[in-house]
């Protein structure tokens, strides 16, 4: 069967549903609107198939290389239990399910069955599959338990040293085990592994998804960790299972569980999981399965409370997605240092959006005026220092973004440093708040919010390192309305770096570590102090929920003259020398399988 495009799918699945939306889009919008949006969909996802089926063509075992997994010995050879509860399901889903365990190439493992149902046929076809292999166990139910009730009931029956989750209508690629019996080799402390994911309509695949590392911000906002987790068999029987109640979120539940004691945890970069799309599935239709919202926030105000972090669980920007806010206990002093060089008409919109938008009122703002030459600029300065709480410091050296931006951390008296560039400005009201709820946390280095060019497009979505030889912006240039790949640009995550554009930390933490490295006279100097905070084990984060415009390269300009570009490839030497073995690895939060030629997240041929 031809893969079909996303859109075509949700057409299949739910027509009323899909044509109810698109007549809402037409009188909302045009039908012209409508006609080009259904076309610029049909050509990307068409690109994105044809491109999908080269990776996979290019990076998947081949037969001959599936028949050398099948003759592999490893040193380790743990069983890994596979679950998987059964209520009524569609037989031929099933039967696939069940043909693709048997097709695995690594082959110490056993499929346990829990079948509620009250098909008597289907009882049939599990008593056949159990004669035919002793590795596959079914226990028939007397009633239907629930997803968790089941659950439990086929953890009860598991031998194994692993466990992993199979939903009855879902697929298992042959080379599923086998890989994560090759991570174990050296790894063998690791407790929970996922791996990436595509989902499969027919006999078609499509919408690949490539995960981050691990990401605990991630997972608070969605379950991105997926269907195919392995556990290790101790530490869930440890945290006792699946727990009635969540059903719908019962693996949410469970990751964030296991997540909060697991010494070790994996990410296999490969598809290792075929997610079905039909009508009563999640991945068809997430409406079908409207308990699983309630059960999520349920499960992740519990989480919040057994890790000692006091916030609220919200609906996210999508279904499925959760925003959790974090108290802020006595709201500590924002200090906002923002270099200055002339383009007062930038500043004065920076400072207006601030004093005019931001709701969160304890703060400074330091304007550090550095070298400016024009008149209207020293006028803006006098209007300025009328306000209480700003300041004009002034940096008489040559621009160095870093020094001044130390120099001026130096003057500060906030608990929290807001580095801010002065072609900014602030939309939401709540955007220095959002930023706070994050870098007050003990975990957490620096925070950074979601930034748009003027025209409403994207220019910061988080900092991906490797991209353009150094680094990029995630989804720079791409629709502001945009989720995102995996919904990325809709929720709150962790990355490797955020643009000091707009960088809020605390100031005990910018001196832990020296604050920026004034080798960097101009690029890479935020970058720089990410990693700085990475490496003492602190974590990075974005959000979408403050929001800035950001005009951007007005004060800098472009790398357009010989100073200016032999400048910006010293720095590029010095990055890469200093961050070898950073770089080496790859970003953690970005997917080695995803392009580092551009910053939207598609493929690597």
């Amino acid at each position: 069967m031809k893969i079909l495009p996303d859109f075509y799918v949700k057409l299949i699945t739910d027509p009323v549903k899909y044509i109810k939306k698109s007549i809402l889009y037409i009188k909302t919008r045009s039908a012209g609107d409508f006609i080009r949006k259904v076309r610029e969909k049909f050509l990307l996802e068409l690109n994105n198939e044809k491109l999908y089926k080269e990776w996979i063509k290019r990076n998947e075992p081949d037969e001959r290389e599936l028949e050398q997994q099948r003759h592999r010995k490893f040193d380790y050879n743990p069983e890994i239990s596979i679950i998987t509860p059964v209520y009524n399901p569609d037989r031929d889903f099933l039967v696939a399910m069940i043909e693709s365990v048997l097709a695995q190439t690594y082959p110490v493992w056993e499929l346990c069955i829990a079948d509620g149902s009250s098909d008597i046929k289907l009882k049939e076809i599990l008593e056949g599959y159990e004669k035919k292999d002793k590795r596959i166990k079914v226990k028939f139910l007397p009633e239907n338990r629930g997803i968790a009730g089941n659950s439990n009931e086929a953890l009860a029956m598991a031998e194994g040293d692993f466990i992993a989750l199979l939903d009855h209508d879902d697929l298992l690629p042959p080379f599923s085990l086998f890989e994560v019996v090759h991570i174990l080799q050296h790894n063998r402390d690791t407790d929970f592994i996922y791996s990436d994911e595509d989902k499969i309509v027919g006999t078609g695949r499509l919408d690949h998804y490539f995960k981050p590392d691990w990401s605990p911000d991630t997972l608070r906002s969605y379950n991105y960790t997926g269907h195919f987790a392995i556990y290790r068999k101790a530490l869930l029987l440890s945290q006792g299972g699946f727990r009635e109640g969540f059903d719908g979120s019962q693996d949410y539940d469970l990751n964030l569980r296991i997540s909060e004691e697991a010494k070790h945890i994996i990410h296999i970069p490969k598809i290792l999981y075929h997610w079905r799309i039909h009508k009563d599935s999640t991945a068809g239709d997430l409406t079908v399965k409207p308990q699983a919202v309630h059960s999520a926030r349920k499960a992740l105000e519990e989480h919040l409370k057994r890790i000692d972090l006091e916030g609220t669980v919200e609906e996210g920007l999508f279904l499925t997605s959760y925003k959790v806010t974090y108290n802020i206990k006595n709201s500590p002093k924002i200090s906002v240092i923002i270099p200055s060089f002339d383009h007062s008409e930038d500043l004065s919109r920076c400072i207006n959006s601030i004093i005019e938008k931001s709701d969160y009122k304890n703060m400074e703002i330091i304007i550090v005026e550095n070298n400016s030459r024009e008149e209207k600029t020293f006028l803006l300065y006098e209007e300025l220092k009328k306000i209480e709480y700003i300041r004009i410091i002034s940096w008489n050296r040559p621009f160095n973004y870093s020094a001044v931006n130390n120099f001026a951390a130096k003057e500060a008296s906030g608990a929290l440093l807001l580095f801010l560039n002065n072609d900014t400005e602030v939309i939401n009201s709540d955007c220095f708040t959002r930023l706070a709820e994050h870098a007050m946390r003990k975990d957490i280095g620096a925070a950074g919010g979601k930034l748009y060019f003027p025209d409403g497009t994207i220019q910061h979505g988080g900092v991906i390192t490797g991209i353009g030889d150094v680094a990029g912006h995630s989804h720079k240039g791409l629709s502001g309305d945009f989720a995102g790949y995996g919904g990325r640009l809709k929720v709150i995550q962790n990355v490797s770096a955020v643009t000091a554009a707009c960088l809020m930390m605390r100031h005990d933490i910018f001196n832990e570590v020296r604050g920026f490295d004034e080798d960097y006279i101009l690029s890479f100097g935020d970058i720089d102090l990410c990693l700085k905070l990475r490496e003492k084990g602190y974590l990075i984060v974005w959000t979408p929920y403050a929001e800035l415009y950001h005009y951007e390269s007005k004060t800098r300009g472009y790398e357009d003259t010989p100073e200016k570009e032999k400048r910006f490839f010293r720095e590029v030497e010095l990055f890469h020398k200093k961050w070898k073995n950073f770089m080496e690895k790859g970003d953690p939060y970005y997917n080695r399988n995803l392009t580092l030629d551009r910053e939207d997240f598609s493929l690597r041929i």
